[in-house]
C-alpha cells in the first residue's frame, strides 16, 4: 500500500509542480505513447538480453512484492519457532519417528499443522536437510554450519537478483532516454524549413523523451529496486533463524534455548514476544501430549 501511495506522490508533485509553474501537459501527453515506446521498448529489450529465461521469469514474478511488502509476517515467525520445536523434540526423542517427516514433509502431520511454512519449498528443504545431516552423526558440527553459512549465501545472491536486474535497468533508462531525444532531435532536423511554434512543438517533444527516461529511472525503476531488495534481505531472515535454531541443535543446547536463541535472533518488528511464545510452545505440547 504504501508503495502505491509513493507513486501517487511523486507524480502529483512532479507533474502538478509542472502544471502550477504554467507548463502544458498536452505537449508531454501526446510524445508519451512514442516516446514510451522507444524508451520502454529499449529497456525491455536490453533487460531479455542481459538475463536467461529463469531470471527473467524470477524478475517479473518478484516486481509484485514491491506493493506486496515482506512475505513472512509476525506470526510466520512464531510458526517457525514451534515446527522447530516440534521437529527438534521429536528428533532427541525418536530419531526414527523423525525420518518420516523429514523425507515426507508434504505427508508429515507436524509441517501439515504450518501451512504456510510447508508451501515454501525453500524453508522445508533447509529444515530436512539440515535434520538429514545432523542424523548422520557429523563428528564436527563446524561441517554442517559451514555448509549452511554457503548455501544461505547462495540463497541471498539468488533472492536479490531481480533487485539487481531493476538496478540495471533504472542505470540504462536515462541513456535510453538521451536515445529517444536524439531521435527526436533527428527528426526536428528534418521538418526545420516548419514555422517556429511548430518546430517549437517538435523541440519539446523531443525533450520528453529525455524527461521520461531520467523520471522512470530516478522516480519509479530505481526505487522499486531499492524497494525490493529491501524487502528480500528482510524475508531472508526467515532463513537465517532457521540456522541459528538448527546450529544451536547441533551444539546439543537444550530444545527451548535452541528456540530462544532463533527468537532473539529475530529482528525486532516480527520478533515474538517471550511470553507469546511460552503460550504458542505450550499449546504444542498440549497437542502433542
Amino acid at each position: 500500500m504504501i508503495g502505491i501511495v509513493g507513486i501517487v506522490v511523486i507524480f502529483v508533485m512532479v507533474f502538478g509542480g509542472f502544471t502550477i509553474a504554467g507548463g502544458k501537459l498536452g505537449v508531454v501527453l501526446e510524445a508519451l505513447p512514442h516516446e514510451m515506446i522507444i524508451i520502454g521498448g529499449a529497456a525491455f529489450g536490453a533487460f531479455l538480453l542481459s538475463n536467461d529465461f529463469a531470471s527473467v521469469k524470477q524478475s517479473l514474478g518478484a516486481v509484485g512484492r514491491v506493493f506486496k511488502g515482506v512475505r513472512w509476517k509476525p506470526a510466520d515467525y512464531r510458526d517457525l519457532l514451534c515446527l522447530l520445536f516440534e521437529l527438534i523434540r521429536l528428533a532427541r526423542q525418536n530419531p526414527v519417528g523423525l525420518e518420516e517427516h523429514i523425507e515426507n514433509p508434504g505427508e508429515s502431520s507436524i509441517f501439515g499443522r504450518y501451512p504456510r511454512i510447508r508451501a515454501d519449498h525453500e524453508a522445508v528443504d533447509l529444515i530436512c536437510d539440515t535434520l538429514r545431516s545432523a542424523s548422520m552423526n557429523y563428528d564436527d558440527p563446524h561441517q554442517v554450519e559451514e555448509v549452511l553459512d554457503k548455501r544461505m549465501e547462495i540463497r541471498l545472491h539468488h533472492a536479490l537478483h531481480p533487485s539487481h536486474a531493476l538496478q540495471g535497468i533504472a542505470d540504462a533508462l536515462p541513456a535510453l532516454g538521451i536515445v529517444a531525444a536524439v531521435l527526436g532531435v533527428i527528426k526536428t532536423m528534418g521538418s526545420i524549413d516548419q514555422p517556429p511554434e511548430i518546430l517549437g512543438k517538435m523541440i519539446g517533444s523531443a525533450l520528453v523523451g529525455t524527461f521520461l527516461g531520467v523520471f522512470l529511472a530516478y522516480g519509479i525503476v530505481g526505487p522499486c529496486g531499492t524497494r525490493l531488495k529491501m524487502v528480500t534481505e528482510q524475508d531472508a531472515h526467515f532463513y537465517q533463524l532457521i540456522r541459528e535454531v538448527l546450529i544451536a541443535n547441533l551444539y546439543n543446547h537444550p530444545t527451548n534455548i535452541c528456540i530462544e536463541v532463533g527468537r532473539q535472533n529475530a529482528p525486532h518488528n516480527v520478533r515474538p514476544s517471550f511470553t507469546m511464545l511460552e503460550e504458542a510452545l505450550r499449546a504444542v505440547k498440549q497437542e502433542a501430549a
